[in-house]
């Protein structure tokens, strides 16, 4: 009877130790997914998590803090390096896509003009790129920008002194914030470039070139002119 009992006993202990391991994972999903109901995505569709800055550099100046909708109305306008703590990657790249200025020439239909000054434009155009990464890639859409911004980014470029009448080139380090700025900028250039007289859309070129600069892949314009500014460079030292 003692044997009966201590059985019974042990069985009782699996039963509830089992019970509460299911109440426990019932716990652990329940809470996962309250953190993903609160959690903070672009356009309350893509996550920042995992999203990480590989190189070293850069990893002060890319803002991958989370943000619903890339927009804060220009108040880094006025404050001298205020962006690179405040203002998302995602939003500073739109921005880029709203100035005509970058490209010598404006072009009427689809270049530069076509997102001058338009935000609500340059939101969607990003939207829909994303959408493609997404659909194309395997990676998160965000982090295949930080990886097109970190390989197109250059080390190195010249500058011009002048000296007695005479003026030469001289290769010089480039700083994390204007290597952040070289990057969009050419990025942006590269787009507008592809834009023109191509029968692909405008969000098909802006996602092609993100998914070709995150690969390092020569085919972007950007990796191209990026490593023709440190040819230059080298050249110059």
């Amino acid at each position: 009877m003692a044997k009966d009992t201590d059985t019974d006993l042990e069985e009782e202990k699996e039963e509830v130790s089992e019970e509460d391991l299911e109440d426990e994972e019932v716990e652990d999903a329940s809470l996962e997914e309250l953190e993903d109901e609160n959690e903070i995505k672009l356009f309350d569709r893509w996550s920042f998590k995992g999203i990480e800055v590989d190189d070293l550099s850069l990893q002060d100046y890319i803002n991958i803090e989370p943000i619903i909708i890339p927009h804060t109305g220009g108040k880094h306008s006025k404050k001298k390096f205020w962006k690179t703590e405040h203002i998302s990657i995602v939003e500073r790249f739109i921005n880029k896509l709203l100035a005509p200025g970058l490209v010598k020439k404006r072009i009427k239909g689809r270049g530069p003009s076509l997102v001058a000054g338009k935000k609500r434009k340059a939101i969607n155009i990003v939207y829909h790129a994303f959408e493609l990464i997404e659909h194309v890639s395997a990676e998160k859409p965000i982090n295949i920008l930080v990886k097109a911004i970190e390989n197109a980014a250059p080390r190195e470029e010249t500058t011009q002194i002048s000296m007695g009448g005479i003026s030469y080139q001289k290769a010089v380090d480039v700083s994390p914030q204007r290597r952040v700025d070289l990057a969009l900028k050419l990025i942006v250039q590269s787009i507008y470039a592809r834009a023109y007289n191509n029968i692909k859309t405008i969000d098909e070129i802006v996602a092609e070139e993100f998914i070709l600069a995150a690969r390092n892949d020569h085919n972007s314009r950007a990796i191209k002119r990026k490593d023709e500014i440190e040819r230059v460079a080298i050249s110059a030292r």
